[in-house]
């Protein structure tokens, strides 16, 4: 949890490749942890690809978001919150492309 709050910070001052760097570390300890699985695994991959948006790297962001949000709907309810989270990080991601028509079917789930 400290490694993404400081991440968060990082992010917020603009220094994407720190908070880059505490959010893969976040994300490998999770996964040893927890196993690749994990709904706190999906917070970092999604923690991961959101920095990765702010950059402006969506080919890299991308796969991030969409295995954060498979593992979501596997281990979560369909209407869980995190899920809904997880489409609209999703849908945003798009929406920053110009993919509007895209974006659109993952907000009105």
């Amino acid at each position: 949890k400290a490694l993404n709050d400081l991440a968060f910070l990082l992010d917020l001052q603009g220094n994407y490749d720190q908070a880059k760097q505490l959010h893969e570390r976040a994300l490998r300890i999770r996964q040893e942890n927890l196993g690749p699985d994990h709904p706190d695994v999906a917070e970092s991959l999604n923690n991961l690809a959101q920095t990765l948006r702010y950059q402006g790297k969506y080919d890299e962001a991308k796969p991030l978001c969409e295995r954060a949000l498979r593992i979501r709907e596997e281990t979560l309810s369909p209407n869980h919150p995190l899920v809904a989270i997880g489409l609209n990080n999703q849908a945003g991601l798009l929406r920053d492309q110009g993919k509007y028509d895209e974006a659109k079917p993952l907000l009105e789930r």
